[in-house]
């Protein structure tokens, strides 16, 4: 399972770090992040694999405009 981190927003983004253990598979890693982008909009920002087979990975989305839905500003 992987570990949540705190998000946080820089500029037009907000990014949430998560932490895999070296247990996980890539094909389950890969179904865990596809979840997070498919039902909550993230998308993949940075993967760093670590020798002991843990996995950083950043998530992004971009954040959403107060305003009304469709206008550009």
């Amino acid at each position: 399972m992987a570990t949540e981190g705190e998000w946080h927003r820089e500029g037009d983004w907000e990014y949430r770090p998560l932490r895999l253990p070296p247990g996980i598979t890539r094909p389950s890693a890969t179904t865990q992040l596809s979840i997070h982008a498919e039902f909550a909009g993230w998308e993949l920002s940075r993967v760093l694999l670590y020798s002991d087979g843990t996995r950083k990975v950043w998530l992004r989305r971009r954040t959403s405009t107060p305003g009304v839905p469709g206008l550009l500003t």
